[in-house]
């Protein structure tokens, strides 16, 4: 499994009705700033990572998302994917998936 997704794919997997876990990784400070999260995301704390991961669902694909897709989502995509978990980033992040819904 590739260790990100485009945007784009995002939104045509959510589209094709598989179910997937949906995660907004900001950090708290930006979380809080903006609160609402995309596409049915759950919010999750990226520094309680350990606290939270076990949570998660296996038979579910994970796909998680930060601010622009950077250290914060890729550090936790590679985490969870040593934990066993089928998780994938959101190039671009938060960012590009407010492109994708703007350009619709």
């Amino acid at each position: 499994m590739k260790t990100n997704i485009t945007a784009t794919e995002f939104a045509d997997l959510q589209a094709s009705g598989k179910v997937i876990t949906v995660l907004d990784v900001r950090r708290k400070e930006d979380f809080e700033k903006a609160p609402e999260t995309y596409g049915g995301a759950s919010w999750k704390n990226p520094a309680e990572v350990d606290e939270w991961a076990s949570s998660l669902p296996e038979e579910q694909e994970v796909v998680l998302y930060c601010v622009r897709g950077g250290s914060v989502s890729q550090s936790l995509q590679q985490r969870l994917a040593e934990k066993g978990c089928a998780v994938r980033y959101v190039e671009g992040g938060l960012e590009a998936l407010n492109k994708i819904d703007q350009g619709r």
